[in-house]
């Protein structure tokens, strides 16, 4: 059976990214057309994994006008997928990428709130997938993906129900999201949380990252990938307990950093899926993913030089 990555997007989005050559606050802008994709942090960890030939499966929700271009997006690569219809309206993130300043604005619309009824069959469609349904024949459930935020009035509990619905059928779980989600995904005993720096010291109150990142490991989280931009990446396992592993490039890259995260993310998954569970191999691969991303010009997708870049890096112990 061939293992497949399923990733969970409850709050997706229809992302519209534009080229500024130089942004000025509060001038009118000339621009080219900008590039509309369906977007959504697990969203582009399925559009990355798919890319790459792994099997795949993008679960998320989609509603109103913007649910049908959301919708007609992912029918363009192919790409296997299950949309929950719901009634609220899909929404929109905007991304301005600065070409002369190499600087990056977005501005997410925040989700908007689902009925008791809709989780209910977001829900469903995540337990019939990790039993086999929706997925192409001959394939398994190989890792369950949460990803992004949740919109306005979300059960507390969706992404902990997550670990353990995907642990009871013995498959692992990565959890993306922020705030008290990290928290309670952690608690669950998700595989591996995926936060970057912001995220972690705003989750845990720590200001010190690499004892933010053993609070979470101290909760239950198995694993704790930590992204810092230009500063590279940095894994803590919790059976390495009092050191962990960074890795990053001689020097930074300049490009579009939206999806690099969410590329580490699908590098992360489809380790898992495959059974490398080795905390370097991942880092490797979830770090050279990561910077082959910011070459691109939009999120989820990669540069074939991920090789090349994987060959570059510095791998430290700390």
């Amino acid at each position: 059976m061939t293992p497949t990555v399923i990733t969970v997007t409850p709050s997706p989005a229809v992302d519209a990214t534009y080229a500024v050559a130089g942004l000025r606050p509060g001038d009118s802008h000339r621009v080219p057309a900008p590039v509309y994709r369906a977007g959504g942090k697990g969203i582009n960890v399925a559009r990355v994994a798919h890319q790459l030939g792994f099997p795949t499966l993008a679960i998320a929700t989609a509603g109103g006008p913007a649910g049908e271009q959301f919708a007609r997006d992912l029918e363009s690569p192919g790409m296997p997928h299950r949309l929950v219809n719901v009634g609220s309206q899909t929404r929109r993130t905007v991304t301005i990428v600065d070409t002369v300043r190499d600087e990056t604005s977005i501005f997410n619309e925040e989700g908007p709130a689902l009925t008791p009824e809709e989780w209910l069959s977001l829900d469903g469609a995540v337990g019939e997938s990790l039993n086999g349904r929706w997925l192409q024949e001959g394939s398994q459930a190989g890792v369950l993906v949460g990803a992004g935020s949740l919109p306005f009035g979300a059960p507390e509990t969706f992404y902990p129900s997550l670990v353990d619905r995907a642990h009871r059928t013995g498959v692992p779980v990565i959890i993306d999201t922020s705030g008290q989600g990290i928290l309670s995904a952690a608690r669950a005993g998700a595989d591996l949380l995926k936060p970057n720096n912001h995220e972690l010291i705003e989750a845990t109150g720590e200001t010190d990252l690499a004892s933010a990142a053993w609070q979470l490991i101290g909760l239950g989280a198995r694993r704790v990938l930590l992204s810092a931009g230009a500063d590279g990446m940095a894994i803590f396992d919790a059976d390495a307990p009092g050191s962990y592993l960074r890795a990053a490039l001689p020097a930074p890259l300049r490009g579009n950093p939206t999806g690099a995260g969410d590329a580490a993310v699908a590098a992360a998954a489809v380790a898992f899926s495959q059974g490398l569970t080795g905390a370097e191999d991942i880092l490797r691969r979830a770090t050279a993913w990561s910077a082959a991303a910011v070459l691109m010009p939009v999120a989820g997708e990669i540069s074939p030089r991920h090789l090349e870049l994987a060959e570059e890096l510095v791998v430290s112990r700390h």
